[in-house]
């Protein structure tokens, strides 16, 4: 691979403050994660997926506010009193199911396939360029798909977010992108100005108050690399 990342360090979604980073062993870059689950057995996995798979349905088809834990015991097929269990109470399963959806798009652009993922040897490395407008597409498609839970979580904690393991990670991706499609720049600026177009509120209003669909989202970053971050 091109660019080898590992994260030792984790934290949920829920414990939204970080601390120092640590640097890097030589040749790596350390991202914080969004927390997972913690090993555990077959059948208690199996249920967390589907627990976690029916409230996606149901945040999907109705919004967050129609998260009760009944609902969700009833679209999983488990008995409430293990959803309870599991989760303790709606706040807990939301941050869970947000938590979930962020592992899923880290893992997508630190291993998965390019060009949002790197490159694994001996495929030619994809132009960095390339991989920053497929991680800003991705990152577009998730805070659209996300957005009531994002913007729930940011109102719990303003600015917290900036000191989330999730942005984090987002903002250490996206500033060695920059670096790399501009060696001159001052990266981590420039990271965190580009996240911000992105940011929860941002997207809402562009998708709720002014019709703009993901795809036309996706068209503007477009426009907005061409106009700053050509190679």
């Amino acid at each position: 691979m091109s660019e080898p990342e590992s994260a030792p360090a984790q934290t949920s979604a829920k414990a939204r403050a970080t601390g120092p980073a640590v640097p890097p062993p030589p040749g790596r870059s350390v991202l914080p994660l969004a927390e997972g689950p913690p090993p555990e057995r077959a059948d208690a996995a199996r249920n967390r997926r589907r627990i976690l798979d029916a409230a996606a349905r149901i945040v999907a088809e109705k919004g967050p506010a129609a998260l009760t834990m009944n609902a969700v015991a009833h679209a999983s097929g488990i008995g409430v009193g293990t959803v309870y269990r599991r989760f303790g109470d709606v706040q807990n399963l939301l941050y869970a199911l947000l938590d979930d959806r962020e592992q899923q798009l880290q893992t997508a652009f630190m291993t998965g396939p390019p060009p949002l993922g790197p490159d694994a040897l001996p495929a030619p490395p994809t132009p960095p360029a390339v991989r920053l407008r497929a991680f800003l597409h991705a990152l577009a498609d998730h805070t659209v798909e996300s957005g009531e839970m994002l913007l729930a979580a940011d109102s719990a904690a303003p600015q917290g977010r900036y000191r989330t393991a999730p942005y984090l990670t987002l903002h250490t991706h996206a500033a060695m992108l920059i670096g790399q499609v501009q060696p001159q720049a001052n990266a981590a600026l420039v990271a965190h100005l580009l996240l911000a177009t992105l940011s929860p509120s941002v997207v809402q209003h562009l998708h709720e108050t002014r019709g703009a669909t993901a795809d036309r989202i996706k068209e503007g970053l477009d426009q907005l690399l061409a106009l700053h971050l050509a190679d």
